[in-house]
């Protein structure tokens, strides 16, 4: 009787309907672990990386010196794009390189292309977050949707057959549960995993636009010295 009435035996109970919402459920779950998977390793990758650029510019002697450093070997992360910017904007200004862009004055020029950093790195990392956030959202009504297709076959069963027996309605029954924990066991992952990326990647932007302030007054106040 446990083996007839295993897992196996449910799933073999649904019609196509049932199949397709599992179907689903189990598209969302594979999307959802795989991001999960992919920006945790590459947020550890990225902050580490970031973590070594940071105390090698901070050991630096000076913006120059910096900017050697960058072109010998530029780093892959948002700190080192944000300090290669910078740096650019500071070299152009040196050299007298007129742009339409720098029009409003030097600070003014500087300023956008951090925040054009800043909001680049934004949107990159808060790429897959949509999709974290529709299963986690999502995954509970699909699961519902589930629940109430078997309770709706349960009472066909009990209807055509006129008496409620476990036979009769262990199969539909049996479906809905199934239904309802798939749809928790989709949601409640993604829902956690879009909770801890969104706030890592406050404590990230923030970190990284207190540098954009550091390089801001670098750069504009080693022009005044100049």
């Amino acid at each position: 009787m446990e083996q007839s009435l295993g897992f196996a035996h449910f799933i073999s109970q649904c019609d196509a309907m049932g199949k397709g919402v599992l179907a689903l459920l189990l598209i969302l779950s594979v999307a959802s672990w795989y991001l999960i998977v992919t920006k945790s390793i590459a947020n550890l990758s990225e902050r580490k990386r970031a973590d070594a650029f940071l105390k090698q510019f901070w050991d630096a002697s000076s913006l120059e010196a910096m900017q050697s450093t960058l072109n010998a070997s530029p780093d892959s992360n948002a700190f080192a794009y944000l300090a290669q910017q910078a740096l650019a904007v500071n070299n152009e200004n040196r050299n007298g390189v007129q742009k339409l862009l720098a029009a409003g004055g030097m600070s003014e020029y500087l300023t956008r292309v951090l925040r054009n950093g800043i909001d680049q790195e934004e949107a990159q990392v808060e790429s897959g977050l949509t999709v974290l956030a529709s299963a986690g959202s999502a995954a509970p009504f699909v699961g519902l949707f589930g629940t109430v297709w078997g309770i709706y076959h349960a009472l066909v069963q009990i209807g055509m057959s006129g008496q409620g027996t476990l036979d009769k309605v262990a199969g539909p029954v049996g479906e809905a549960l199934i239904m309802t924990a798939a749809g928790l066991a989709v949601a409640i992952p993604a829902v956690l995993a879009y909770n801890s990326f969104t706030r890592r990647n406050r404590l990230w932007l923030a970190k990284l636009d207190n540098f954009a302030y550091d390089l801001y007054a670098l750069i504009t106040l080693g022009d005044k010295k100049a």
